[in-house]
């Protein structure tokens, strides 16, 4: 249950802190860039704090490119979206509190930092899988190898701020259904109708990913690669 709870744990934050900083931008002045950095930032916090734990998934689609490539259970992957899910309604639930606690001081819940597409449904489902299909790819690539693993967790918030500096005036930026359902849920109207566009890409992308790296990126045991590091 250890496992459960850190994806809980880790997802609440991730909603809390990046849809936070959405619902604040506005009246703080933080941009799409300060938005972008509060998601990367809470991932790279994360996973040095659950990692060791659970591998901070905090995503369904990372688990599903996970779960493709053979590293979790049906039973772990069932869990660990489960636990995912619930965690999103809960940072949700605690944003919708603070939004509500400070209404008097300026601030708006803009939403909730719930998602929206600016360029309609199928463009918003195609960005979503491109947005998802990089950020997952870089995930499995980064923790295929273990001389990778002190850096990896700032590897991956890097990636993620990175596909939300492009995919904020877009869709707003999802890759992660758990992220997206509770505030569409809490808002209702046309958040909830577009809702599976941001469950829907964020699974094809990473099943696109999965697949693309274990049939054709993924070392061979004992194979040797060419150092890029210094690229």
């Amino acid at each position: 249950m250890k496992k459960y709870f850190a994806e809980f744990l880790g997802t609440a934050v991730l909603v809390l802190f990046g849809c936070g900083a959405a619902a604040f931008s506005l009246q703080q002045g933080l941009g799409q860039l300060g938005i972008a950095m509060s998601f990367g930032l809470s991932i790279v916090a994360m996973a040095y704090a659950i990692g060791h734990v659970s591998g901070c998934h905090v995503n369904p689609a990372v688990s599903l490119a996970v779960f493709l490539n053979g590293g979790l259970s049906v039973d772990d992957f069932i869990g660990y979206v489960l636990a995912q899910f619930l965690g999103g309604f809960v940072g949700t639930g605690l944003l919708k509190y603070l939004t509500g606690a400070f209404s008097g001081a300026a601030f708006s819940n803009s939403e909730l930092g719930a998602n929206l597409s600016n360029v309609g449904v199928v463009g918003g489902l195609v960005v979503e899988i491109i947005l998802t299909f990089v950020f997952v790819l870089v995930i499995l690539g980064v923790t295929s190898d273990a001389k990778y693993q002190n850096i990896s967790g700032l590897v991956i918030g890097l990636t993620l701020c990175f596909v939300h500096i492009l995919g904020i005036p877009l869709t707003g930026t999802s890759v992660n259904p758990a992220r997206s359902l509770a505030p569409a849920v809490f808002n209702g109207g046309v958040f909830l109708n577009e809702v599976w566009v941001y469950i829907v890409g964020p699974l094809v992308g990473a099943t696109v990913a999965a697949l693309l790296w274990k049939y054709c990126l993924k070392p061979k045991a004992g194979a040797k690669t060419s150092k890029v590091d210094a690229e």
